[in-house]
């Protein structure tokens, strides 16, 4: 049985978000999207074919490097007023 799964992580760091979306497949990262990038990478060989299937989908792309702020500005904003008492 082959497993494929999605990781979604949000950095905050000096006010800046960066967010990454790696697709798994049987518990191995095989591309992942990087919004510091602004595309999918390919972390080992299988990924290359669908990485650069997806950088080639104009209007997904732009959703996805809209997902920063979708995804993460919202939990920075919600984590930032604690951040900032604690200095």
């Amino acid at each position: 049985n082959s497993v494929y799964q999605e990781r979604q992580e949000c950095y905050a760091f000096n006010g800046t978000q960066r967010f990454v979306d790696g697709l798994i497949y049987n518990r191995e990262d095989y591309v992942h999207f990087d919004s510091a990038v602004g595309e999918f990478l390919a972390v080992m060989e299988l990924g290359r074919p669908t990485g650069e299937y997806l950088n080639s989908q104009k209007d997904f792309m732009e959703r996805k490097r809209a997902e920063v702020d979708k995804m993460c500005r919202h939990k920075y904003e919600l984590m930032e007023p604690p951040l900032r008492q604690r200095r």
